[in-house]
């Protein structure tokens, strides 16, 4: 079952301004690593949506938003100042469901909503690419800002190609506990144990690029599978086995993982029809996993709430 969202609303007392927009969180990425020289991942968006609306305060300088959201401030500061608006102020509101820390974009889902969200309620609209040069500036990112299934530079937004709409699959989260700082994670030097394993996340990346453009399950998840295994050498899953075995048992196309998290995600071709039945197994299969989660896979991109 999915999180309730949780809802933290502010007020503003005068307003000039105000828009609603919602960004999806992911299941981790279905292929990390290394691009001359450069980091990259593949999105995994899902069905799984932050929302985030913010309230120009024409006289009232300052941003309110609720505290545990940070980023979510620095994000609305960051598009006043790219929009030449830094002497304005905002009420933020926002409402997210998505797990923080375990790699599922909970952080990039609320940065994207809030830049976008930022810019409609002062009669902009911003490119994808916009929204990821601002989100980046404010952290890493896992592009979820991005149309479709998006090839991104997470660290500094200088790689965003949309690599196509993604083929019909499900996804069955597991999550066995545990945080990962993934700001932290990613202010640290990877690039040894990325490099270590160039060659498999290359053949990964060549399989996921080539089931996209065919509309092929089963590609897709052969190379998130080489990629989740790939990904061990720079943070071990230690469950990651069983869940590849759990995915043979029941038919699925494979497997992915939050390279920079905890969570792993079975990927289920949606057109066999056994993502509600694969999510009963799940459960039946790993009782000690903290969650178990049914998504579907979706094309990323922030949406305008009217």
């Amino acid at each position: 079952m999915k999180d309730k969202p949780e809802r933290r609303d502010v007020s503003c007392p005068t307003r000039s301004g105000s828009a609603t927009a919602r960004a999806p969180g992911v299941c981790g990425e279905l292929v990390q690593g290394m691009m001359d020289g450069g980091y990259f991942l593949v999105t995994c968006p899902i069905d799984f949506y932050c929302r985030v609306t913010v309230t120009i305060c024409g006289d009232q300088p300052g941003i309110t938003a609720p505290a545990e959201c940070p980023k979510t401030r620095e994000a609305v500061a960051a598009t006043l100042s790219h929009l030449g608006q830094s002497r304005l102020g905002a009420a933020v509101t926002v409402s997210n469901p998505i797990p923080r820390s375990k790699g599922m974009g909970s952080s990039s889902a609320d940065v994207s909503a809030a830049i976008a969200a930022t810019a409609s309620a002062l009669g902009e609209r911003l490119p994808p690419e916009t929204i990821a040069r601002i989100a980046v500036s404010v952290e890493p990112s896992d592009g979820v800002m991005i149309p479709g299934i998006a090839l991104f530079d997470h660290r500094k937004g200088s790689l965003a190609e949309e690599l196509g709409p993604p083929p019909p699959m499900e996804i069955v989260a597991l999550d066995f506990g545990g945080e990962v700082d993934t700001v932290e994670f990613n202010r640290q030097d990877h690039s040894h144990q990325w490099e270590s394993v160039a060659t498999e996340t290359n053949l990964a990346l060549e399989l996921v690029r080539r089931g996209i453009r065919e509309g092929s399950p089963a590609l897709v998840g052969e190379g998130a599978s080489i990629s989740a295994e790939a990904g061990q050498a720079v943070l071990e899953k230690p469950q990651l086995a069983r869940a590849q075995e759990f995915a043979r048992d029941v038919g699925a196309v494979g497997v992915c993982a939050a390279h920079s998290g905890t969570v792993l995600g079975v990927l289920i071709d949606a057109r066999e029809r056994r993502g509600k039945s694969t999510f009963r197994q799940a459960r039946e299969a790993f009782p000690e996993a903290e969650t178990v989660q049914h998504f579907r896979m979706m094309g990323g991109g922030v949406q305008l709430v009217h």
